[in-house]
């Protein structure tokens, strides 16, 4: 089918671009030649243009609407790597994980977790919340604060929900939570449509520390008997931090009683050349592991 539609767009270019007389001569030129003979070149030209689109159709209309060309090469060969149906194809794209791998520290495990995407039905508070985010519209200085940090956020409200995706919706800022005699704030609240539940976020200007999960901690279990409304998931708790340790991070939050997620934020894309060289060496080393693995099974 793609085939066939790129052979119409071609004869329709051909014909706008060349004018009518070099059309009608054209025209003339495969009038002269026998149907059976014109019928099998048409038919050379699919099956040759058919090995040039293995993906489906669809695949391609959704591809065509990424403006940036080193995106749209990286969305097409990672969806025929990892087998991408065009639902999946299209929740990568929402979600930006070409820009959110530029920014990753660890790309080779981003390209390998999306190896194994989630059912299009199913879906997870990891999932469904970004890692890294690009808050690049900030335009932040090299110095601010968390306040900086969450006013900027709030005065590009429709942006950063660009960012965090259709699902997310805006409750409110410094949602304020009184324990015995302690009043505490909640940076930012939101909704997630599909997770059916609220989203508590709190921001660091700094990197991700093991007390932060003990925060957030305090307050799920306080948005979980005060704030949740009947039908709703248990909320889900998001430090949004400019740096954090994979290892530290994992032990802080790995088996708590709440939903506790750490994601990383940059304010600047690296260099569109840097992204596509990082993005040719993770996948080299994830193929240099497949062939090492493969080596060892075949001497067992």
């Amino acid at each position: 089918m793609t085939a066939a539609y790129w052979l119409v767009g071609r004869r329709i270019i051909e014909f706008e671009q060349a004018g009518e007389g070099r059309d009608v001569d054209k025209l003339q030129t495969v009038s002269e030649k026998s149907p059976t003979q014109t019928s099998h070149l048409q038919i050379l030209d699919l099956a040759k243009l058919a090995a040039c689109f293995p993906l489906p159709w669809s695949a391609y209309v959704r591809l065509l609407s990424v403006r940036n060309p080193g995106a749209r090469a990286f969305y097409q060969t990672e969806a025929l790597r990892c087998g991408w149906s065009v639902r999946q194809l299209d929740r990568q794209i929402e979600s930006q994980f070409y820009e959110r791998i530029a920014v990753s520290k660890n790309k080779a495990a981003m390209l390998k977790t999306a190896e194994f995407a989630e059912p299009p039905d199913l879906v997870t508070p990891e999932a469904a919340i970004k890692d890294p985010f690009v808050l690049e519209f900030l335009a932040l200085k090299d110095e601010y604060s968390e306040s900086d940090l969450e006013d900027a956020l709030i005065q590009r409200l429709a942006d950063f929900l660009l960012e965090l995706g259709d699902e997310f919706a805006f409750i409110g800022r410094q949602r304020r939570l009184r324990i015995d005699d302690t009043w505490f704030r909640v940076d930012l609240v939101f909704f997630h449509r599909r997770l059916r539940c609220l989203i508590i976020i709190d921001l660091k200007a700094g990197r991700f520390g093991y007390a932060d999960a003990g925060q957030m901690h305090l307050y799920l279990n306080y948005a979980r008997e005060h704030w949740m409304m009947p039908g709703e998931n248990p909320p889900v708790g998001l430090i949004l931090c400019a740096e954090k340790g994979a290892a530290e991070a994992h032990y802080a939050l790995d088996n708590l009683p709440n939903k506790v997620l750490a994601a990383e934020y940059q304010t600047v894309l690296p260099d569109e050349q840097l992204i596509a060289d990082a993005l040719q060496r993770s996948r080299q080393e994830l193929e240099d592991r497949r062939r090492l693995q493969g080596g060892k099974e075949d001497e067992s």
